[in-house]
C-alpha cells in the first residue's frame, strides 16, 4: 500500500520563476533543440515532453547529436549504439576513441587562454588563479611525470587531498595517460581510506602536507601515510607541500616526490593526447559504505564526459563566460561533475574549508567576488542559512548569479522559499538528484522552464525516468520507486573486482528485472516534475503504509527550535512504530507543548500516519563521510541490529546515544 505523498507537493499552481524569452532563446538547450530536434520547444511542456520522447526512441541519434553539438575531441566512430535489448548488453559508441583530459582543458573557444579558468580559494582567504593555458601545461607536466615512472593505462591513481589544484591536476593528468582516478577526502579517517583503497591496490598515492578546515589545521599526511603499509602496491608517494616532512622510514620503503617536481616536468618532444575506447576506465568513486565495504563503482571515459556536458551546457545553461562555484570535497562525486564543468568552457571555483568559516557569508562573499553565474551546494547547507535567519541579498551583490543547484537530499519546499525570498528573485533553482552509482543526475533542471515550488523540473534528456509500484507498473501523482528503463552512457562499467557483475546486478536490478532501481522514493506530477522523499530503504512504512522522511522533515523544518531532525523506525511486534529524533538549537529543549504542536502539525497537515509514536531528543546524529544524515545508521541501533561498517560514518562516536537509547527499557512504547 502506498500513501499519496502530498506532503512535500507543490503547495501552487503559480511558478516561482519562469524565463523570460530572451534568457530561453539564448539557452544552449534551446540552441540545441533548434539544431537537432525543432520540433521539441524546452518551452513548454509539450515541447520538452516531445524533445525528451526523441531523446529516448531515437538514443543513437540524439547521444550523436549531443557530441557534435558540444565538438567533443576525438572520433564518435560511425554506430553511436548497439542496441542488445537490455541495459547490460547495450554498448554506446562502440568505435570511439577520446581522451577525457584532452576535451576539460581543450582551447577556449569565447575566451583569451590566458583569462582565468581555475580559481583555487579557501577558508582563510587565499587565492589562486590559472589561465587554461597553465591548467595545460601543469596537466602535462604531471602525465609525462606519471609516464615517466612506469604509470600507464588502467593503473589507479589514487588521492587523499583537499579541493585543490592538485588534486584537478591529478585527475586530469591521470585521465590523459588512461590512469584511473579515486579520491578521498582530508575528512575521511585512516579506516575509511584503507576500506577504500585497499580494494583497487593504487600504484600511486598523491596527498599534500596540511590544509584548513573550520579554522584548524589538518594533514592529510598523516592519513595516507597511516594506510601506506595497508597498500603494497603503492610504488610512487606524491606530496603537495614538499615530500621534506615524510619520515625516513617512509622515504626507504615508498619512492616520495614533491608535487613542485612533479610539475616542472618537461621535455623537448611535443605532447600527443593519446586515445582510449569510450569504455575505458576514468575513475573509481564509492558507495557510502555504511552497510558493509563501500562499493568501487568504475565508470567509463566517454559516458562521463557525454553525461556532463549534457547537463552543464543543455540542463544548466553553462558556456564560455560562465563561472560556478559547487561547495563539495574530492570524496563526493559532485567534485568530478565540478572539474567537468571545464569542458563546458566554463570557469570553476575550487574551494578548501569549511563553508561557514568565518561565518554563514563566506561562499556567498565569492560568489560576489568571483561574480559567478552558478552557485552549488548541499540542501542541507541552505536549510541552515534559513534557520540562521542569514540573507544573502543583503550582504552581497549577486547580479551575475543565474543559477542555484542543490543536491544532497531533497530539497524542501521552504527552502525554495527562501532561496527566491533570500538569494534572488530572477534565478533558475535546478535541484538535481542522481548519485554516485551514475556520476551524474537522473532528474534535474529545465533552464527554459518555469520552477515550481518543491519541485525538480524535470527527467534528463536521454534519461527513461519512471516512478514504478510494487508492481513494477509506471505510476504519476503518488510516490513510488525510482528507476530508470533504458541503458544511459554514465551507466558504471561495473564493481571492481566483480568479474561478474553479481554484485552490480545485485545493486540495481534485482528489485525489478532488467530496470535499473535507483533506491530514491519519489513521486512523478502532472507538470512531468519530481518530488524526491528520500531513500526508499529508509522509507517509514507503519501499518503498510510507506512514508517518505522528508515529509516529516518539511513539518519539522517550521519549528525554529529544531536545528535538524532524523526520522526512523522502531520495529516491534511485526509492525514499524515512528521515531523522531531531535537536536535542538542551542539553549531550547524539547518541551512537552513542542511535542505537542510537533504532533499537531504532522497529523493536520500531513496525516496521522504521519504522528510518531515517540519524540525524543539527541545531542547529534551519525552522518557518513559526505555529510549526509544516516538513517539506516539509527534504524540499527535503536532495532539492536548490526550496522556492518561503523568506520563509513564521520562520527560514528554518534551511534552511542542511540544504542543507550534501545537499552532504556522506559523507551519502549
Amino acid at each position: 500500500m502506498n500513501h499519496p505523498s502530498q506532503a512535500v507537493a507543490s503547495t501552487s499552481l503559480q511558478p516561482l520563476w519562469s524565463p523570460d524569452s530572451e534568457r530561453i532563446g539564448g539557452s544552449e538547450l534551446a540552441r540545441f533543440a533548434r539544431e537537432f530536434f525543432p520540433a521539441g520547444d524546452p518551452s513548454t511542456l509539450e515541447g520538452y515532453r516531445a524533445l525528451h520522447a526523441w531523446s529516448l526512441r531515437d538514443r543513437g541519434a540524439f547521444w550523436m547529436a549531443l557530441w557534435r553539438f558540444c565538438d567533443c575531441l576525438g572520433d564518435p566512430g560511425s554506430v553511436p549504439l548497439i542496441d542488445s535489448g537490455g541495459m547490460l548488453e547495450d554498448r554506446w559508441f562502440p568505435e570511439a576513441r577520446l581522451n577525457y583530459a584532452q576535451n576539460v582543458i581543450r582551447e577556449s573557444k569565447g575566451s583569451d587562454e590566458e583569462d582565468p579558468v581555475l580559481v583555487a580559494c579557501d577558508e582563510r582567504g587565499a587565492r589562486e588563479t590559472y589561465s587554461r593555458s597553465e591548467l595545460t601545461r601543469r596537466v602535462i607536466a604531471a602525465a609525462r611525470f606519471l609516464k615517466s615512472h612506469g604509470i600507464g593505462a588502467g593503473d589507479r591513481v589514487a588521492a587523499v587531498l583537499p579541493n585543490s589544484p592538485c588534486a584537478i591536476v591529478g585527475y586530469l593528468a591521470s585521465a590523459a595517460i588512461g590512469a584511473i582516478w579515486s579520491s578521498c577526502s582530508p575528512d575521511f579517517g585512516p579506516d575509511a581510506i584503507r576500506d577504500r583503497f585497499a580494494q583497487i591496490q593504487p600504484k600511486v598515492l598523491i596527498t599534500s602536507i596540511e590544509t584548513t578546515y573550520n579554522g584548524k589545521t589538518v594533514r592529510p599526511i598523516d592519513r595516507a601515510v597511516a594506510v601506506l603499509p595497508e597498500l603494497p602496491s603503492v610504488q610512487l608517494l606524491l606530496v603537495d607541500g614538499g615530500a621534506g616532512q615524510i619520515a625516513p622510514s617512509i622515504r626507504d620503503a615508498v619512492p616520495c616526490h614533491a608535487w613542485e617536481e612533479v610539475l616542472e616536468c618537461s621535455s623537448t618532444e611535443p605532447w600527443v593526447w593519446e586515445t582510449f575506447p569510450f569504455d575505458h576506465p576514468l575513475c573509481i568513486v564509492y558507495s557510502s559504505g555504511t552497510t558493509g565495504a563501500p562499493k568501487c563503482i568504475v565508470h567509463r571515459t566517454g559516458g562521463v564526459l557525454l553525461q556532463h556536458l549534457k547537463e552543464h551546457r543543455l540542463h544548466c545553461d553553462l558556456r564560455s563566460g560562465s563561472s560556478m562555484l559547487y561547495y563539495t570535497t574530492t570524496g563526493w562525486m559532485m567534485w568530478n561533475w565540478l572539474v567537468g564543468a571545464l569542458a563546458a568552457d566554463s570557469r570553476i571555483i575550487a574551494y578548501d574549508g569549511s563553508p561557514v568559516t568565518p561565518d554563514n557569508g563566506s561562499l556567498w562573499r565569492i560568489a560576489e567576488r568571483e561574480q559567478l553565474t552558478h552557485f552549488g551546494a548541499s540542501a542541507r547547507y541552505y536549510a541552515m542559512l534559513d534557520k540562521a535567519g542569514y540573507v544573502p541579498c543583503r550582504a552581497v551583490s549577486l547580479g551575475n548569479l543565474k543559477c542555484v543547484l542543490s543536491t544532497g537530499s531533497p530539497l524542501l519546499p521552504e527552502t525554495f522559499d527562501w532561496i527566491y525570498r533570500s538569494v534572488k528573485r530572477d534565478v533558475h533553482l535546478a535541484s538535481i538528484s542522481g548519485g554516485t552509482d551514475i556520476l551524474s543526475c537522473f532528474v534535474l533542471g529545465n533552464p527554459c522552464a518555469p520552477v515550481y515550488r518543491g519541485e525538480i523540473q524535470c527527467a534528463g534528456l536521454g534519461m527513461d525516468v519512471r516512478i514504478l509500484d510494487e508492481h513494477g507498473a509506471s505510476i504519476r501523482n503518488r510516490a513510488g520507486e525510482l528507476a530508470c528503463c533504458q541503458a544511459f552512457p554514465s551507466m558504471p562499467i561495473g564493481f571492481w573486482s566483480d568479474p561478474e557483475q553479481k554484485k552490480y546486478r545485485a545493486s540495481y536490478f534485482e528489485r525489478s528485472p532488467g530496470v535499473w532501481c535507483h533506491g530514491d522514493w519519489a513521486e512523478l506530477t502532472e507538470r512531468d516534475g519530481f518530488l524526491i522523499y528520500g531513500r526508499s530503504d529508509a522509507t517509514l512504512n507503519p501499518g503498510g503504509v510507506r512514508i517518505g522522511t522528508a515529509e516529516i522533515y518539511q513539518q519539522v523544518e517550521t519549528f525554529p527550535e529544531i536545528a535538524e531532525a532524523l526520522a526512523t523506525c522502531l520495529k516491534q511486534d511485526g509492525d514499524e512504530k515512528i521515531v523522531l529524533f531531535v537536536r535542538m538549537v542551542a539553549g531550547k529543549r524539547l518541551t512537552d507543548a513542542l511535542e505537542a504542536d510537533l504532533r499537531s502539525a504532522l497529523r493536520q497537515r500531513c496525516s496521522p500516519r504521519h504522528v510518531p509514536t515517540i519524540i525524543d531528543e539527541a545531542p547529534d546524529f551519525p552522518r557518513t563521510i559526505s555529510g549526509k544524515l544516516s538513517e539506516i545508521a539509527v534504524r540499527n541501533a535503536i532495532c539492536g541490529m548490526e550496522l556492518g561498517n561503523a568506520g563509513a560514518l564521520a562520527n560514528p562516536e554518534s551511534l552511542a546515544f542511540f544504542r543507550a537509547w534501545r537499552a532504556t527499557s522506559s523507551q519502549s512504547p
